[in-house]
């Protein structure tokens, strides 16, 4: 099975798999891209600046965005069209507000790139409004936000890009709706889990309902960054799984956050790219690899959990997501 999909990768992208030498010129586009201060963000935002696009960032840090955006301007020129709209992720008061502000200076988005996590909370930590801090950051917030601009990516004939992790495929396996806070035995990879697949369901059920509704011009897709040399670890995992992670940031087995830019930035501009697959690294354990089609596991389209995760998400950001 992994040798036919290694086998397709290569036909479809090459032995070297999908890079961004496939991107054409992207003048004329708009990309809405979340946590671009470091790591796959910035690196994903800096590429499509310098293709031409106009990137809109979404980060929780006013001072840093500055920052990123002076660093982008004295590489890449002053003629580049980068801005910042500050959002916190995790309260959804901040995902409204910035969300309504994107709607008002942003004419099309071409790709909404839902890129910001939090990771490997040690201890449990209840948001503003009453959620598990990883549930409430990297699936409700991103929910609203899809929710809020999604008529405006329609309008666009856009795309929306979620990237998940394959941490979806540890912990329970499922969304645990008795106890979607943990407040029962915190875990905080088990609950960061969880956090991932409910987003990557979300991408999988969103698709279902575009394609009910008779919607051919959204595409929506999920893909992984594999291991890559970012700083999410370090600033909200536990004091031991920082310690191994910058031990296994040394290694081979993980990549530089550039790569591990590369699958978001295939889903936000390759063509007739099939939205049925997950896309990341192929390489062992897809933490390394040539870019390309993963295997998804089947809990991940578990198709009644799928539709309840909806309704549940739906009350808990206090609207109808409207396709």
């Amino acid at each position: 099975m992994k040798q036919d999909m290694e086998m397709k990768n290569n036909q479809q992208f090459g032995r070297q798999g999908w890079t961004p030498e496939r991107m054409g010129d992207q003048t004329g586009k708009t990309f809405v891209i979340t946590g671009s201060t470091s790591g796959t963000g910035f690196e994903a935002a800096k590429i499509l600046l310098s293709k031409g696009a106009k990137v809109v960032m979404l980060n929780r840090n006013p001072k840093k965005s500055e920052g990123v955006i002076s660093t982008y301007k004295s590489e890449l020129g002053n003629n580049i069209d980068v801005s910042n709209i500050t959002v916190d992720l995790g309260k959804l008061a901040s995902v409204k507000k910035a969300a309504e502000e994107v709607l008002k200076i942003v004419p099309r988005i071409d790709a909404l790139m839902l890129n910001a996590a939090i990771a490997q909370v040690p201890k449990q930590v209840i948001t503003e409004d009453g959620f598990e801090s990883q549930l409430g950051t990297n699936h409700y917030g991103n929910f609203l936000l899809q929710a809020i601009l999604f008529p405006l990516i329609e309008k666009s004939k856009g795309r929306i890009v979620t990237v998940g992790s394959m941490g979806y495929n540890l912990g329970l396996k499922t969304i645990k709706f008795d106890d979607l806070n943990w407040d029962k035995n915190y875990n905080g990879n088990a609950a960061y889990s969880q956090s991932k697949l409910a987003q990557i369901m979300t991408v999988y059920e969103l698709q279902d309902r575009l394609e009910e509704a008779g919607k051919s011009d959204v595409k929506v897709y999920a893909c992984h960054p594999g291991a890559s040399r970012t700083s999410l670890i370090r600033t909200s995992g536990g004091l031991m799984t920082r310690f191994i992670w910058q031990i296994m940031k040394l290694s081979p087995m993980v990549q530089s956050a550039v790569k591990g830019a590369y699958p978001e930035l295939m889903c936000a501009t390759e063509p007739d790219l099939d939205q049925a697959g997950f896309y990341g690294p192929t390489g062992r354990n897809y933490w390394t690899g040539p870019v390309g089609e993963c295997k998804l596991e089947p809990h991940a389209k578990d198709k009644p959990v799928m539709e309840k995760l909806w309704e549940v998400s739906e009350n808990a950001i206090g609207q109808k997501f409207e396709v």
